[in-house]
């Protein structure tokens, strides 16, 4: 509930340890599955945004400007492979520059003076439900329960004495921010990490633990990174950035290195989560140089693909706004080296809901009793979802259970999502006629099938809306189910890929309202004090506002659904406000699914 604290914002907090484009409209269309004539299609009618950003210090390039593209503009069915690279013009893998460099760097690595050789794991009940064997190559088992120690150390240990001496210094909200700090301890140096404000306390103060010295200042990871540059550059420090350098892409590879040499068989894919793509650039160059045969396959949350359109593109880009529940890996832009070799050698990715990662996490509990952040499980709920969509039997498939630093507060959304993801729960919406034995005849149509949830409240003297959640069920049953109730006349919607219903109106249920003008919109609010003084001094007493849900996800962003009051010819003052807010929102007025609730 932080950011409904009305305290403001200060100064940095520091904790001592102790030119435009025009509007077009692009129809993309790919064949989606090779078993059916089904096709993807990606509409891209956005007018595209050019930010122009500088380069990562390690990459000597002269900065390009940026397309600004929304996540939304490129969306396929989970487990298919898309944003595969185009090489038509590249040559082969052997031609990728650089590539023998990095093999070198991996094999020379001197990440284990810190970090394990993590196990890799048979998932016996994954691979039994699957009919695949699943491999998981546990980076959750590291010291700082994550794989980022790795990079971390392998460029800071090659750094000369006199530099290691002035110090380093990085941005992170998380995990990148234990490595520095593991590493610094480890190698004597004074270390400090600047961290949004919105950082968890979990996180922060782990890093506090490791010696290091942590400000939190600025309310997004953008903010912490051009303050902790500006200090690098003050204080001759050396800033190590979070993937996008060959050292700390070396460091990763390792993981790379390490499946090879546990695999005993052939490898059908290796499936990789994705940031900024430091680890999957550092495995693909490591395991497309010894057996180019094996898959190299990127995961990515749905609302946090900037590698995905970055490849589809064929040039990086950077996401309008980006979901932030896996936040491991919510990422604006990727990185520009990781980008160069992502291009060059891995054959696409996948892209996967909020749902299926809390099913995953679910999994990796009941297969290992361990509790995967969501970023941890990324990997796995792609394996699972590309292992069904394309019906793959018998083969090997690696997992990279990547990270363990799960925020405590967050577990409560995994287990009411987690079912879902499953597909073993889905949550329905039925319109009744408000008549005497309405409500009895709809309990008959459900029949012998589960209710997990039930919410009923009249609405008006025509008709209510019961929305309810079925409990373990096949596809099968769920669709014949529905069709008992249409063929009474019984309207009846599956919400379950609605996260509007899902994260607000499935606890909103209380008839509806008939506002004038009112604009819906979910914002994303920081989680941090101010949070709320700070939107309500963008937009009231201009307009009224009408409704006010917030949804905490434990996570660095919580969603907000908000009624306001607008004329239709102060929309354009509406927007401008939002904009300048800075807080991640769209407009849901439209969605059918409000409409029959609200």
């Amino acid at each position: 509930m932080e950011a409904l604290r009305f305290s403001t914002a200060h100064q940095p907090l520091l904790r001592p340890h102790s030119h435009p484009l025009h509007h077009k409209m692009l129809r993309t269309a790919v064949q989606a599955n090779p078993r059916s004539n089904s096709f993807i299609v990606g509409v891209f009618s956005k007018p595209a945004e050019l930010v122009s950003v500088p380069s990562p210090t390690s990459v000597v390039s002269p900065p390009h400007p940026l397309i600004k593209v929304s996540p939304d503009s490129l969306q396929y069915p989970p487990g298919y492979v898309g944003a595969v690279p185009d090489r038509s013009h590249s040559g082969d893998v052997e031609d990728i520059h650089g590539a023998m460099d990095y093999l070198t760097k991996i094999l020379s690595s001197r990440v284990y003076d810190v970090a394990e050789d993590s196990p890799l794991e048979f998932a016996p009940k994954l691979s039994e439900r699957l009919g695949v064997n699943i491999w998981l190559k546990r980076e959750d088992m590291q010291s700082v329960f994550s794989f980022k120690i790795r990079g971390a150390y392998n460029m800071m240990a090659k750094l000369p004495k006199e530099v290691l001496k002035k110090g380093v210094i990085c941005s992170s909200a998380g995990n990148h921010a234990q490595g520095v700090a593991l590493s610094a301890k480890r190698l004597k140096c004074n270390a400090v990490i600047a961290m949004p404000v919105t950082t968890p306390d979990i996180k922060w103060k782990s890093v506090e633990r490791l010696g290091a010295t942590v400000v939190l200042i600025g309310d997004s990871y953008d903010e912490a990174q051009a303050y902790a540059k500006k200090r690098a550059k003050e204080e001759g420090r050396t800033f190590i950035p979070p993937f996008d350098h060959p050292d700390v892409i070396a460091g990763q590879g390792t993981v790379g290195m390490e499946i090879w040499r546990h695999m005993q068989g052939p490898i059908h894919a290796i499936f990789v989560p994705v940031g900024g793509g430091g680890l999957i650039a550092g495995i693909a160059a490591y395991v497309k140089r010894v057996s180019p045969q094996v898959k190299i396959i990127g995961v990515e949350p749905s609302d946090a693909n900037a590698m995905a359109l970055s490849l589809h593109h064929g040039h990086r880009v950077i996401l309008d706004q980006v979901g932030g529940f896996a936040d491991g890996v919510a990422v604006k832009e990727v990185g520009e080296e990781t980008f160069r070799l992502c291009k060059g050698l891995v054959d696409g990715v996948v892209l996967v809901s909020r749902d299926a990662i809390c099913a995953s996490i679910k999994d990796m509990f009941e297969e290992k009793r361990s509790i995967l952040e969501p970023a941890g499980a990324l990997a796995l709920a792609g394996a699972e979802a590309y292992c069904k969509y394309y019906g793959i039997k018998g083969e090997n498939v690696v997992a990279i259970t990547s990270g363990a630093n799960m925020n405590f507060d967050k577990l409560r959304i995994v287990t009411e999502l987690a079912n879902v993801g499953r597909k073993q729960e889905a949550l329905m919406l039925t319109v009744l006629p408000e008549e005497p034995g309405s409500f009895k005849r709809f309990c008959q149509l459900v029949g012998q099938m589960s209710i997990t949830e039930f919410k009923y409240r009249y609405s008006s003297s025509e008709k209510a809306v019961v929305l309810y959640s079925v409990g373990v069920h096949t596809p099968k049953e769920l669709k014949k189910m529905q069709e008992k109730m249409e063929s009474s006349q019984l309207e009846t919607h599956n919400l379950s890929e609605s996260d509007v219903a899902k994260d607000h109106l499935r606890y909103m249920m209380g008839g509806r309202s008939d506002i004038q003008n009112e604009v819906l919109c979910c914002f994303t609010f920081p989680e941090r004090p101010g949070a709320l003084m700070k939107f309500l001094d963008s937009f009231s007493p201009r307009w009224n506002i009408t409704l006010f849900h917030y949804r905490a996800q434990g996570q660095v962003g919580a969603n907000v659904l908000v009624g306001i009051q607008v004329l239709s010819s102060e929309m354009d003052e509406f927007h401008d406000r939002a904009n300048k807010l800075a807080y991640d929102y769209k407009v849901v007025n439209d969605d059918p699914i409000f409409q029959l609730l609200h």
